[in-house]
């Protein structure tokens, strides 16, 4: 669980505050519902009380949930005003998420308009883990204002980059999967896979027959890069990294014939923990034909002067969480 806030100086940003608190990954179950928030609750006050770097000052609340337990989709529907647009999103989402709207919350935002047709990005997700969360935010006392998809937090910040005009592919490397999007001004399209930095570590113990710690140790000193183990690690690596490979060939085909050769996909943009492993860029770019790059963290992004900085390896793990920072209060409390 990773925290920061952000301020605004002068047309800058900057991190006043950040932290991160680790709990038994048993307080979660594998639907993705916060079953026992007592740990959870419990490691969080003892980072507020201990372990923040420099300080938050707002109990206010925006919340990523990993992408992959979120559903999404790009749709189009006719021209339709404002008071019918929830009902025909409501039955066009019906068709392809496999649970009742009864359970779902649901949340969408227009991404384009014409004179026949409106196209929109829609997001559901399951009461039961949203409802998870606000629970465990209730016990710390937090105010929640937001709950998001982590790949929306993660397109928020790369708004910010330099060449963000340039549609991009984006792949947030999680701990369990790489939460792959299509970014054009909004998000686009999306997918998952399992691709994620533990699961690449895993790999590596496992082929090698060596220790996670050690194998945790390979990843991140060595990765894929010339090596006396490379040989082995891309072994080990391969079948998960051509998932990842055919699961973005497949969103870039969605893009491509959904909008016809517009705008073209000009960059891939890497962000996340585990898209600091060694070579990975020169993989992806070998086997996409694409330029990748790693997105600039937020200690490279924004100001933060008096505020320790977390080690290097460490810093692009926080880029969800500076993407929720980011919020914009007007998307929130607007009328």
């Amino acid at each position: 669980m990773k925290v920061m806030q952000l301020e605004d100086l002068k047309k800058k940003t900057r991190i006043s505050g950040y932290g991160i608190a680790k709990f038994d990954i048993h307080a979660i179950d594998d639907e993705g519902v916060i079953v026992n928030p007592k740990p959870i609750a419990a490691a969080m006050r003892e980072l507020f009380k201990r372990h923040l770097v420099g300080e938050i000052t707002t109990r206010r609340a925006a919340i990523a949930l990993p992408s992959y337990r979120t559903f999404s989709r790009s749709i189009q529907l006719p021209k339709l005003n404002d008071s019918e647009l929830h009902d025909a999103v409501a039955l066009e989402v019906e068709q392809y998420i496999p649970i009742p709207m009864q359970d779902l919350y649901l949340d969408y935002t227009v991404t384009a308009r014409s004179a026949t047709n409106i196209e929109l990005f829609v997001v559901a997700v399951p009461k039961k883990i949203v409802d998870s969360y606000l629970v465990l935010a209730k016990a710390l006392g937090l105010d929640v204002v937001l709950v998001e998809p982590a790949m929306a937090s993660c397109a928020r910040l790369f708004a910010k980059d330099s060449q963000s005009d340039v549609p991009a592919v984006i792949i947030d490397f999680g701990s369990l999967t790489a939460d792959i999007s299509i970014f054009n001004k909004h998000i686009l399209a999306t997918g998952t896979v399992a691709a994620g930095g533990l699961v690449f570590t895993q790999a590596i113990s496992k082929s090698l027959r060596i220790t996670v710690e050690e194998a945790g140790d390979i990843k991140t000193k060595y990765g894929l890069d010339v090596s006396k183990v490379q040989k082995e690690v891309r072994k080990a690596l391969d079948p998960s990294l051509q998932k990842m490979v055919t699961e973005i060939r497949r969103v870039l085909r969605y893009y491509d014939e959904r909008y016809a050769g517009k705008n073209p996909i000009g960059q891939v943009i890497m962000l996340g923990g585990g898209s600091n492993m060694p070579g990975l860029g020169n993989y992806l770019t070998d086997e996409l034909k694409m330029p990748v790059r790693t997105q600039n963290h937020p200690w490279a992004s924004f100001e933060h002067e008096g505020v320790r900085p977390p080690a290097e390896a460490d810093r692009l793990m926080f880029a969800t969480v500076a993407g929720l920072s980011l919020l914009d209060p007007e998307e929130v409390f607007r009328p």
